[in-house]
């Protein structure tokens, strides 16, 4: 590659970057969604100046942010006992859960919001574990460490921090971490190989990523790839299953299991979201979005070397 080739991948990169991260301010800001570009948001709003739909995300007018958590595998128990605030409507799966977190364990949440999954992580790990929280935008990680005092209120422990930082610049250690989780967050990443490596780096032997995040079943038309809102609302940025397999294998972690969950598409777009109903138009007839994207639950290890201990 010329250097005036890098040049212009850096260039679109930090663009990339910056337009997701201007994106994620207003929904940080006015508690509106990932699909929350400050035209997205304000479609929401109602004739008070109120946000609708209860000030959910990525969940349109007519469902909420608790109804999309519970519709992708949160319990109510869990929403329940999250801050007030910290469910934003932004994921599309559930890490947390399927990571089969145990006490002790050092979790690290990739692109962390409000908060959500750390919340939810921290009680598994318990008193001798820790989660760390990673986000780019100064807005999010405001909101994340306003809403700490509630959960040690309500929890009883002091387990969690939030880091400011980029995912492909991880401010974390090596090899410090046992489980990596992300939720529809990757897919954001202009440079998703390198989150992968840094993925890799931070994993102590023996350990593993938990994920859910968004990929596409088939190539997006070219006019939804264009879409900045697309973008920030987890699409635009997503790449191919297969491709993903790759990214992942090449950056050196084992075991990877790619499992698609169409309904959460299915979800928003039989739910009037702003978003898909613009994607619904772009598409070619008879398609539906749900046959180009889809959430996808990401699995995958670090293996032990020869004489690492690891069991």
């Amino acid at each position: 590659m010329s250097s005036d080739q890098s040049t212009t991948s850096s260039e679109s990169q930090d663009r990339i970057r910056q337009n997701v991260r201007e994106g994620y301010t207003q929904v940080a800001k006015n508690s509106s969604s990932c699909c929350g570009t400050a035209e997205a948001g304000r479609s929401r709003e109602s004739a008070s100046g109120e946000p609708s739909g209860g000030g959910g995300g990525c969940c349109g007018p007519t469902m909420t942010a608790t109804q999309l958590a519970e519709q992708i595998g949160y319990t109510a128990d869990e929403i329940a006992a999250l801050p007030e605030g910290a469910n934003m409507g932004l994921s599309c799966g559930n890490p947390s859960a399927i990571a089969q977190l145990q006490p002790g364990m050092v979790v690290l949440d990739l692109g962390s919001g409000g908060g959500f999954d750390v919340f939810l992580a921290g009680p598994k790990v318990g008193k001798t574990g820790r989660v760390i929280g990673v986000d780019m935008t100064p807005e999010m990680l405001s909101k994340a460490r306003a809403n700490t005092a509630a959960y040690r209120k309500q929890s009883g422990l002091d387990n969690v921090e939030f880091r400011l930082g980029e995912i492909e610049h991880l401010p974390v250690a090596d090899e410090s971490v046992d489980v990596v989780i992300s939720n529809c967050v990757i897919n954001l990443s202009p440079d998703k190989p390198q989150v992968w490596r840094e993925i890799a780096r931070v994993l102590r032997p023996g350990g593993r990523v938990v994920a859910s995040d968004m990929a596409l079943l088939k190539p997006l038309p070219e006019a939804i790839a264009k879409m900045v809102e697309a973008l920030v609302g987890c699409v635009a940025g997503a790449v191919l299953v297969e491709e993903y397999r790759q990214m992942v294998e090449a950056a050196g972690l084992s075991n990877v299991q790619l499992r698609p969950k169409p309904q959460y598409v299915e979800a928003l777009a039989g739910s009037g979201d702003p978003l898909y109903q613009q994607i619904m138009q772009k598409l070619p007839a008879g398609t539906t979005a749900a046959d180009y994207v889809t959430s996808l639950d990401v699995t995958a290890a670090k293996l032990c070397g020869p004489g690492c201990g690891c069991s």
